[in-house]
């Protein structure tokens, strides 16, 4: 086990409490499918793992959660808690770490594919990081096959909502953040509807953790609306079609452009659990 000071713990304990509250809220939706659909009830199936530093020490770990089921055809959601020294090249990407290489992390990662072409899939992600500076980052953001105005829209208003109890100029910077970091440049199209990416939240510890928690919290209130509103949508062979073609834009970006996959892997973290953001189908045509 790593040792953990008191904000590197309550970050910790603060995404684990969301992580099991976004998974039962997620088995609830797929409960409220399986007398329509007759099957059984799915649930989460969950992979503790550890992680040894490149010296042999404890390095720390986390625990992968995945389900399969008739809403979410694949969804993950992952905790983890790591520690140790980035490698000298790596170290020179990542903020505070050039003059020291050892770092802590952790974070919140979600990745869900549905299995109606008209729900949305969606990411989420926060994290706190320590090397010689301590931040915050992550964001939320909405990947439709289908788009729908009404729940791009729902979707921004709440991320809005919640950047606005902190500062007012939060939901302009994170939201323009994400349609750009979002994009893929060799197809030259956006990954999804946006909606917010921050990063290097930086001292007062406590007002960013507070915005942090908030980004879970509208997270959590705003997706599974979006989800119980279009599970159940009729949808025909051309509308999947287009969701796996569409995939397969997902996969390209979270391989070649995803800064959580460089650092997972960068890091020694479970390669299961971090390329849990691929889908389960995808097409290229």
């Amino acid at each position: 086990m790593i040792e953990l000071d008191e904000q590197q713990q309550a970050a910790r304990d603060w995404f684990e409490s969301l992580r099991d509250r976004i998974c039962a809220e997620f088995e609830a939706i797929e409960r409220e499918a399986a007398p329509s659909t007759g099957s059984g009830e799915a649930r989460f199936d969950y992979m503790p793992w550890e992680r040894l530093d490149p010296d042999g020490s404890p390095g720390g770990g986390g625990v992968r959660g995945l389900m399969k089921g008739q809403v979410f055809e694949k969804v993950g959601v992952n905790v983890s808690t790591v520690g140790g020294s980035f490698s000298p090249d790596f170290a020179q990407s990542v903020l505070g770490a050039a003059e020291d290489p050892r770092f802590f992390a952790t974070g919140i990662s979600l990745v869900a594919h549905m299995a109606n072409p008209h729900a949305p899939a969606v990411h989420m992600n926060t994290r706190f990081l320590a090397t010689t500076k301590r931040w915050f980052g992550g964001g939320a953001d909405l990947n439709p096959p289908l788009p729908y105005e009404e729940d791009t829209a729902d979707f921004h208003a709440r991320l809005r909502a919640a950047c606005a109890a902190h500062d007012p100029t939060y939901y302009p910077r994170f939201s323009k953040w994400a349609e750009d970091y979002f994009f893929i440049p060799h197809r030259g199209v956006h990954r999804g509807v946006g909606g917010i990416f921050f990063d290097h939240l930086e001292d007062h510890f406590d007002a960013h953790f507070a915005f942090a928690r908030d980004v879970g919290e509208a997270f959590l209130d705003v997706f599974p609306k979006l989800v119980r509103r279009r599970m159940a949508t009729p949808f025909s062979d051309e509308d999947k079609a287009r969701q796996l073609e569409w995939r397969g834009r997902y996969a390209e970006f979270n391989l070649i452009y995803d800064r959580g996959t460089l650092f997972g892997l960068k890091t020694g973290g479970n390669v299961d659990a971090i390329l849990m953001s691929l889908p389960p189908l995808a097409t290229w045509s």
